[in-house]
């Protein structure tokens, strides 16, 4: 599956369009993984647990939104986007989302 953030991929033509594709996650850090990071916190710098946290919804979303694009039949996903909000104190959103597409080699 090729992905790209941009509207067009290099050295290939799109030849169809299937539509929007979407990848979704919702998460929190556990009690025990707030108080580790509010220690970090207390040091500054990168907060790790945070950072892992943020990375691991970031893939699932992504990972998500491929499976979803795989289902439509496409071998490609353009004008991908990350998008994140909070649902809740501590709780996140974060969306892969992107169109998918059927390309060839130019």
């Amino acid at each position: 599956m090729i992905v790209a953030t941009t509207n067009d991929i290099a050295g290939h033509k799109v030849v169809r369009y299937l539509g929007v594709v979407r990848g979704i996650t919702v998460r929190s850090r556990s009690i025990v993984g707030n108080i580790g990071a509010m220690i970090q916190s207390l040091f500054g710098g990168n907060i790790t647990l945070y950072t892992s946290l943020c990375e691991r919804a970031r893939l699932d979303a992504y990972e998500l939104m491929v499976a979803h694009a795989q289902e439509m039949g496409a071998n490609a996903v353009i004008a991908m986007r990350y998008a994140a909000n909070e649902v809740a104190a501590g709780i996140t959103e974060v969306l892969a989302y992107g169109t998918a597409v059927v390309v060839e080699p130019a």
